[in-house]
């Protein structure tokens, strides 16, 4: 037997039950102002953030401020024969912190995210596609970290 949606919501809504996506949520979410941060794969990971939350890309107007802090670590993690590593893991670690206007803290955290990506063999362009590879999938770790920080932002606001 299906139920109507609307049903489905009242009976949802009597256990507690609310969307953290609610229009509410992202009109709080947009006046956070996300910091700059250093280097090209910090500057996917703001980008990500800004259009998330779809925030001011001015400080002018922000009620909040979000710090940004990103960490890197590469490891081998496939070997052939000869000792040469042909797979590796970047692990991206980003701690947060969202403070008033007055510099307060609200909230802070981290997450994390591994990305993987194969060595190319030896070649004309090895070398450009290996790190083409590289930066691909740290872009799409770091564009994940970025939904998972917008979700315990969400989580925060609805809590408080």
């Amino acid at each position: 037997m299906k139920r109507p949606a609307p049903l489905l919501a009242v009976l949802l809504a009597g256990c507690g039950f609310h969307p953290l996506y609610d229009g509410g949520m992202q009109e709080t979410l947009s006046t956070i102002y996300v910091e700059p941060v250093p280097d090209r794969l910090g500057y996917e990971l703001r980008n990500k953030m800004i259009d998330l939350l779809d925030g001011p890309g001015t400080p002018r107007g922000a009620q909040y401020r979000l710090k940004l802090s990103l960490t890197q670590s590469t490891q081998g993690i496939a070997l052939q024969n000869d000792a040469s590593i042909t797979r590796y893991n970047d692990n991206l670690k980003v701690t947060y912190s969202l403070t008033d206007m007055a510099g307060k803290v609200v909230t802070s955290g981290s997450e994390t995210g591994i990305s993987a990506y194969n060595v190319l063999p030896s070649g004309a362009n090895a070398n450009y596609g290996t790190l083409a590879a590289q930066q691909d999938a740290d872009k799409r770790a770091a564009q994940d970290i970025a939904e998972r920080i917008r979700l315990d932002l969400n989580v925060f606001f609805a809590k408080h």
